[in-house]
């Protein structure tokens, strides 16, 4: 099996004077870092406490489902001579907390909508993004539904 590596740094950057010796002594900022590219500012969802200007861990992690689908979907549809001039994917997820307090993902929704120039491809169009959710490793390391709400437009 043929691999493939990454690395990034995860740095608190959230520490007030204090540590963390009580819940609210420190902010969860941190950044993610990673060798030759932007440095991304973090923190927790506001709901736990962090800030709402800065990209969390959700936001990310369904981020990551929707542009793993959209770059496969591309591919696939290159493949298939099939021209995308535009996409855009409005994409959700539904989080879900046990009474023990651990939180898992129920659900994503993804909404693509993309505008190709072929009007004789619109159902091969269509058919690509179950392929490209087949082929997405993101979506192939989820444990729970991902959907998808296909519009798919021809350019006038």
């Amino acid at each position: 099996m043929k691999s493939h590596n990454y690395k990034s740094i995860i740095k608190w950057t959230g520490n007030k004077g204090k540590g963390t010796t009580s819940y609210t002594s420190y902010e969860r900022s941190y950044d993610i870092i990673i060798e030759n590219k932007p440095t991304i500012k973090g923190s927790s969802d506001p709901a736990f406490h962090g800030n709402s200007e800065l990209h969390n861990p959700e936001d990310l992690f369904l981020a990551s489902i929707s542009s793993c689908h959209m770059l496969w979907y591309l591919h696939l549809c290159s493949e298939n001579q099939i021209t995308v001039i535009d996409y855009q994917d409005n994409a959700s997820a539904t989080m879900g907390e046990n009474p023990d307090g651990k939180r898992h993902f129920n659900e994503a929704v993804l909404t693509p909508e993309v505008v190709i120039l072929e009007k004789d491809k619109i159902e091969l169009a269509e058919s690509l993004h179950q392929k490209a959710n087949e082929f997405c490793f993101i979506a192939n390391s989820c444990n729970f539904p991902i959907h998808h709400n296909l519009i798919i437009r021809v350019q006038e």
